[in-house]
């Protein structure tokens, strides 16, 4: 659901920006009040896992592909702050350096799928688990909260589309969202599975932004999670589904592909880092290169949001 630059005119690319700015800002008081720095690695796990997932599309049907979107995941393991933080940073990453997503239209990518995707998706989670006790309850508010995020990140991209008068708000309505509908699925199940693997052998990391200061990412989880998202990036992307995801099914469908445009040229274009013949080894490469670079940047970010606590009773 990476909206190109080329695909939304100006006014709708200057809210959505003036949106996405204020929410980020936001975001960041709230990880600065809420986020412990022992939970930062996190920052930088989430981040490398999302990243590494998203190159991983799965087929949907009629020649369409999804991938995971990540805002629910992120929103459980960090709290809805700190996720929007981390999917902004794999959005601006993966726009910078690889030609995913428009650098005009990085606002529009961050309210679709940090706010809607993460903040609203989590919203959708905690008001379910009202409803749902115990371990299956959470996984099915999980599951129930990936999927309607998903759906309504695409009504949000539609609307961005028609408002912009790419499409008419008539067809790029029913278009987004019944495709959205089938990925949403996808986005759940991935989402359910990877937590109820957290909750088997982490469960105090669930509802990170609640649970006690005192308690880290610790090092073995945080190595076994890098070493699986790298393992994703490496050994899966290669061989993910090729077909086109949603959107770019309905840019195809309806004339408009045509419309998007590259504004600076990046180090590593579609994932394939240059100057490798192999096609496999070179999206290995930039998969693997993309992973640690997520990583890094997230725990960066953190480190800068989130500052020591002074107690009053050090201060002379």
């Amino acid at each position: 659901m990476h909206i190109p630059d080329g695909f939304l005119d100006a006014k709708t690319l200057a809210l959505t920006g003036a949106l996405s700015g204020s929410g980020l800002a936001v975001a960041a008081r709230q990880v600065n009040r809420t986020l412990p720095r022992n939970k930062i690695p996190l920052m930088g796990l989430g981040a490398a896992f999302v990243f590494a997932a998203q190159m991983l599309n799965f087929p949907v049907a009629g020649g369409t592909s999804g991938h995971l979107l990540g805002g629910v995941l992120a929103a459980v393991l960090l709290g809805p702050g700190a996720a929007a933080i981390v999917i902004a940073c794999v959005l601006t990453v993966q726009a910078l350096l690889f030609s995913d997503g428009g650098l005009l239209a990085l606002g529009a990518n961050i309210f679709n799928m940090s706010f809607i995707g993460a903040v609203v998706g989590y919203t959708i989670y905690r008001s379910a688990r009202k409803f749902l006790p115990d371990l299956r309850g959470r996984i099915t508010a999980i599951f129930f909260a990936a999927w309607l995020s998903t759906v309504l990140a695409s009504v949000a991209c539609a609307g961005e589309l028609a408002w912009s008068g790419t499409l008419p708000p008539g067809v790029v309505f029913p278009a987004m969202v019944s495709l959205h509908m089938l990925i949403g699925i996808g986005e759940g199940i991935i989402t359910s599975l990877v937590i109820l693997a957290i909750a088997r052998v982490r469960p105090d990391l669930l509802d990170a932004e609640n649970s006690p200061a005192t308690h880290g990412t610790g090092w073995e989880f945080l190595t076994f999670g890098l070493v699986i998202a790298l393992g994703l990036a490496i050994f899966v992307s290669p061989y993910a589904c090729a077909w086109p995801d949603g959107l770019d099914k309905v840019a195809e469908k309806f004339g408009f592909a045509g419309h998007a445009a590259t504004l600076i040229k990046t180090w590593i274009p579609d994932y394939k880092m240059p100057g490798i013949s192999s096609e496999a080894i070179a999206t290995a490469i930039a998969g693997a290169i993309g992973t640690i670079i997520m990583f890094g940047l997230a725990c960066v970010v953190g480190r800068v949001l989130v500052r020591e606590k002074i107690s009053p009773k050090t201060i002379d």
